[in-house]
């Protein structure tokens, strides 16, 4: 995770050099795109990947339920909306793809201890953006809001749970989102690279039909963690 976190931060401060030769940091650069947020709405996609896992809570004291992480990839649109000079409202559906190892530690046999849970989501954030004065070439900015996701994998209507290795989870899930990024105005169109993340605010699981199910028994709650990483262009 440090690694990924150590790239994307590189990556952000190399860009800014990466313009045909033109400054975009220092005393004196090249304005690019002077007049862009004198618009009123504007538009664009993103790019990115994801990185999901699900936070536990237990009734009981027990093994903790291993989660592997896995690297996902999204795609959508942007749509943005001026309401003040530094603020700004922010809509980006997309489309992720994810999935989560999870690890039983009470199974002898891989069949019960192992759940891949792959998902397919269509996320709805509905963002403020919280922009500092533009400098030179670049605009750091906060973001903080709302989301709803619809997880196209979640076989919440099936009859099979764990028992037939079925691990189920429910449809929609509401979540507040954090983050931060970057715009960085080049020759012909505005990049923004940015970090952002999603925290879950209800149980997704559905439990087994058996109450004291060894896969779902103990659990309390099980909520969404992720960051997302979106390299967006306007």
């Amino acid at each position: 995770m440090k690694n990924k976190i150590a790239f994307i931060l590189l990556f952000f401060v190399l860009t800014g050099y990466a313009q045909h030769g033109r400054k975009v940091f220092g005393k004196d650069p090249l304005i690019n795109l002077e007049n862009f947020d004198k618009q009123r709405v504007y538009w664009g996609y993103f790019l990115g990947f994801n990185i999901y896992d699900y936070k536990f809570d237990y009734k009981k004291n027990a093994a903790d339920i291993n989660v592997d992480r896995t690297t996902g990839f999204s795609v959508g649109l942007v749509g943005d909306l001026k309401i003040m000079e530094y603020i700004n409202i922010r809509f980006e559906p997309g489309l992720f793809y994810t999935q989560r190892n999870l690890t039983y530690s009470n199974f002898t046999r891989d069949v019960d201890s192992q759940r891949k849970v792959s998902a397919t989501y269509i996320h709805f954030p509905l963002l403020l953006k919280f922009s500092s004065a533009r400098t030179g070439n670049i605009r750091p900015y906060l973001l903080a809001g709302i989301s709803r996701t619809l997880n196209l994998s979640s076989n919440s209507s099936s009859q099979d749970d764990n028992s037939q290795q079925k691990f189920r989870v429910k449809n929609w899930t509401k979540n507040y989102e954090l983050g931060f990024g970057i715009d960085l105005y080049l020759e012909y169109f505005k990049f923004s690279p940015s970090i952002r993340g999603v925290f879950g605010m209800d149980d997704e699981l559905i439990r087994d039909n058996d109450p004291n199910s060894p896969w779902t028994g103990n659990v309390k709650s099980m909520s969404t963690r992720a960051i997302l990483v979106n390299f967006t262009f306007h």
